[in-house]
């Protein structure tokens, strides 16, 4: 079964049928939303607003393990996240969808797995390829036959927040590597490997990221939201298609 989590922007599938919402209590405490289960085309679907209905969960106070696990608990087996992103590369421009590959994480003080020793079970997963390949590549299939630009790859720099970077930090995170920046893909992206769980992102970009060429002014978060809610349409689409493809 396919999760989806929703990103800033993106509370709600718009092409969910027969949607049914679920209360789930986890063991690591409450998830952020109530999971909304339905069926896009045939394929059954749940879905989790990351920062619950209205944008009210912060990215460093989301529960993610707790969104994780009550995701799994529901039926998830993969899990496609999306989230709103600065575009750092110059082929990651404002409005593109990008599909990392890989990811560094600069967060600190985020609850960053379910095996923290306190059960006396450590474990030690890999995570050289942060992301599935066979999910990004159904992802970036469903853009190209939509005809939706789509960069294939790249590097999500995963930052605290809830403040947006200053541009030494873009500097920094543009000489490590970093194509696209955000604040939510960890400590996610290796909680859902902890539970077996197939995960990609799909990533919009909102806005350039501080100090880039293209955005030497300040950061307006007002743009960032009318930037985000022009892209949701079209990642709703891919969404969509995506799920169809799935039961062809």
């Amino acid at each position: 079964m396919l999760a989806i989590i929703g990103g800033s922007g993106l509370y709600e599938l718009a092409e969910l049928a027969d949607p049914i919402r679920m209360k789930r209590d986890t063991r690591w405490g409450d998830p952020s939303d109530s999971i909304v289960k339905g069926r896009i085309g045939r394929l059954p679907v749940l879905f989790l607003p990351r920062h619950a209905h209205g944008h009210k969960v912060p990215p460093h106070r989301i529960n993610y393990r707790a969104n994780l696990w009550a995701l799994r608990d529901a039926g998830a087996t993969e899990v496609v996240a999306v989230a709103a992103v600065g575009g750092i590369a110059t082929d990651c421009p404002t409005g593109a969808l990008v599909v990392p590959d890989q990811i560094i994480d600069y967060t600190s003080g985020r609850d960053a797995t379910y095996f923290d020793g306190d059960d006396g079970n450590v474990m030690h997963v890999d995570f050289t390829e942060p992301y599935d390949p066979g999910l990004r590549d159904r992802l970036v299939a469903s853009a190209t036959r939509l005809q939706v630009p789509v960069v294939k790859a790249g590097v999500y720099g995963c930052t605290n927040g809830p403040r947006l970077e200053t541009a030494a930090e873009i500097r920094r995170l543009q000489k490590d590597g970093c194509t696209v920046v955000g604040m939510t893909g960890m400590p996610e992206a290796v909680l859902a490997r902890e539970l077996g769980l197939r995960y990609a992102c799909l990533a919009v970009v909102a806005n350039a990221a501080a100090g880039t060429d293209v955005n030497q002014a300040e950061v307006s978060v007002e743009a960032i939201m009318a930037s985000l809610a022009r892209s949701m349409t079209t990642v709703q689409r891919v969404l969509a298609e995506m799920c169809r493809a799935t039961v062809a």
